[in-house]
């Protein structure tokens, strides 16, 4: 009795004696990156890596990224988020890695940017972190394989919210001009595909469009042409010029001829000359250029909230419905004149909306129809020679013109504003020509998603070319948001020094 005595007066005394200090115990965090606010180990927030994309991703909103839905009616384990496998793309662009083995590779070097990521951590209680980095990076083939499937509206999520934060950083005054000037582009991407290597010997023929390459399904075969031809031109009233056409022996495979796919995008160029990316939008190679005019001004209307007012684009996209959409939104299409061919030239318009003739005449019209057997159907209006329509005058044709003999002069003409803006816009007017030189904004948005190898991606599907294009520019918008900052950040330094 007396030798158990000291035991029951050290279990009565236990609470009331102090404990030694012992450091925090941080909570396991399934995904830092959807969870800023979470308290990380020391090892993982101290590391530069994790620092640099903490700042460069990490305002992202993350957290409301659109991921896949987990009540999935086949079987199979649940889905690992892919914010991670999204993250992870972003950092291969950024670290400039080719292939996916490489961003692995990338990844396992580094065990805090995998545990800020989110990646499901194998435990491993040998290991110096706790867990088996190599075990839980994504193979290579689950990150291809990712990157195929995922959903482009998901990206285009971050797009969007990558205007979002760089309009953050303006005053109220600056967003509510934010976007009126654009400007937009499309550039030819390669596929990953032998019938693009001009060295590589191809028996059955590399230019059949009905002979898809084995190594890409989804890519097209087009043409890009030295110097575009609007729509409007390649009508019926304004047949293409074949003059001069390039002959088949003498286009160049990967140049002018390609297997591949179409880059669209809309820039706009914030108040400090930024340039950032307001819509994009990739495509099999065989579709027109304007065929993106439509859906990318949608992106861009969506994350205004409003029309631009003023856009520069090339001669691809001298057709009157562009000039139509400007026009509406109070202001104007900056668009080189394309006539389509060296024996036609601009129209004059009477003040009624007439064309007129040769001779300086109004027109008449005989009838309008819809033209449906193009790119935008519209209504149409045919004009014939007011000399002999609707009534034979019998006054001679003051201009001598060659067809009055034959019925007169008759002309064919989209029935909008647009077409009229098309022919009597002031292409050597000051404004104009001010709208117009702001399409080096594109050029230079193009030599950044060159930089990120958008002309030659080593990827050969489809889908997975989308996607990478998708998070080149977001990339390019996070970019210019970190120098936006890092600029302001030094005019401060330089005030309160001063």
């Amino acid at each position: 009795m007396v030798a158990a005595f000291p035991q029951i007066f050290n279990r009565l005394i236990a609470p009331f004696r102090r404990l030694p200090d012992r450091p925090p115990v941080v909570a396991e965090v399934t995904c830092p990156l959807t969870q800023p606010d979470a308290v990380l180990p020391t090892w993982v927030t101290s590391d530069p890596v994790v620092q640099k994309y903490q700042h460069l991703l990490g305002d992202l909103p993350w957290s409301q990224f659109p991921e896949r839905p987990t009540d999935r009616p086949w079987p199979g384990p649940a889905p690992q988020p892919r914010a991670p496998f999204v993250a992870a793309f972003l950092v291969k662009l950024q670290e400039d890695k080719r292939f996916m083995r490489d961003l692995r590779t990338y990844l396992i070097e580094h065990p805090a940017l995998v545990y800020w990521l989110g990646f499901t951590r194998v435990p491993d209680p040998h290991a110096v972190h706790g867990f088996d980095v190599a075990a839980s990076v994504p193979t290579r083939r689950q990150l291809s394989s990712v990157l195929r499937h995922l959903s482009n509206p998901a990206l285009q999520f971050l797009l969007s919210a990558s205007i979002d934060l760089l309009m953050a950083t303006l005053s109220p005054a600056e967003q509510a001009s934010f976007g009126d000037r654009i400007a937009g582009d499309t550039q030819a991407i390669l596929a990953w595909v032998k019938e693009n290597n001009p060295k590589q010997y191809i028996k059955e023929g590399r230019l059949d469009k009905d002979r898809q390459p084995a190594g890409d399904p989804d890519c097209k075969l087009g043409v890009k042409k030295r110097r575009n031809t609007s729509p409007e031109a390649a009508s019926a009233d304004h047949p293409a010029p074949t003059t001069e056409a390039t002959p088949a022996s003498q286009l160049q495979v990967g140049v002018d001829i390609l297997w591949g796919y179409a880059s669209g995008i809309v820039v706009t160029r914030m108040p400090d000359g930024t340039e950032v990316v307001l819509a994009e939008r990739t495509r099999p190679f065989n579709e027109s250029d304007p065929s993106s005019f439509h859906p990318l001004m949608a992106q861009v209307e969506q994350r205004l909230g409003r029309r631009p007012r003023f856009g520069t684009w090339d001669a691809a996209y001298d057709a009157h419905y562009v000039y139509d959409y400007f026009d509406q939104a109070g202001g104007f299409a900056a668009v080189p004149f394309n006539p389509g061919g060296p024996q036609r030239a601009k129209r004059t318009f009477a003040p009624d909306g007439r064309p007129q003739c040769a001779a300086g005449l109004a027109m008449h019209r005989q009838f309008t129809y819809q033209h449906r057997a193009c790119l935008v159907p519209h209504e149409r209006a045919k004009y014939q020679c007011p000399l002999l329509h609707p009534a034979v005058t019998g006054a001679a044709c003051p201009c001598g013109d060659a067809h009055f003999a034959k019925g007169g002069c008759t002309t064919t003409i989209a029935n909008t504003k647009g077409a009229r803006i098309r022919h009597e816009l002031d292409r050597a007017h000051d404004d104009y020509q001010r709208r117009y030189a702001m399409r080096t904004m594109v050029e230079r948005i193009n030599s950044q998603a060159e930089a990120l190898n958008i002309l030659h991606p080593k990827l050969r599907r489809g889908q997975a070319i989308v996607n990478a294009n998708t998070l080149r520019y977001v990339l390019i918008n996070l970019r210019a948001r970190h120098r936006v900052r890092a600029d302001a950040a030094a005019r401060e330094g330089q005030q309160t020094q001063g």
